[in-house]
């Protein structure tokens, strides 16, 4: 379960990024700042993106929260505070 959620994250990460670097650039270094022809060129293309950028970080998160509580309950670690000391013997030197 862990693997194939990590697989959608990545993907949606590679999604994301790509959707960014399309977007139009106000005076950064973006990919969308030349001519592109059909819907990049209207205005909607922007309103479309943002939606598009604003689902994917939701996503983002779910599998970001998806995989740290399925990470929670995998491992049970105890506080260091709950084991017993070791006794070292003292060397002298």
């Amino acid at each position: 379960m862990q693997t194939v959620l990590l697989v959608i994250h990545l993907l949606i990460t590679c999604a994301m990024i790509g959707v960014i670097l399309i977007q139009r650039s106000e005076g950064g270094m973006g990919l969308g700042g030349g001519t592109m022809g059909g819907l990049m060129t209207t205005r909607g293309s922007a309103n479309f993106l943002t939606h598009i950028t604003a689902i994917l970080v939701g996503c983002f998160l779910m599998t970001s929260l998806g995989l740290a509580i399925l990470a929670s309950h995998q491992s049970n670690p105890a506080s260091v505070l709950d084991q017993a000391p070791t006794k070292q013997p003292i060397s002298s030197e």
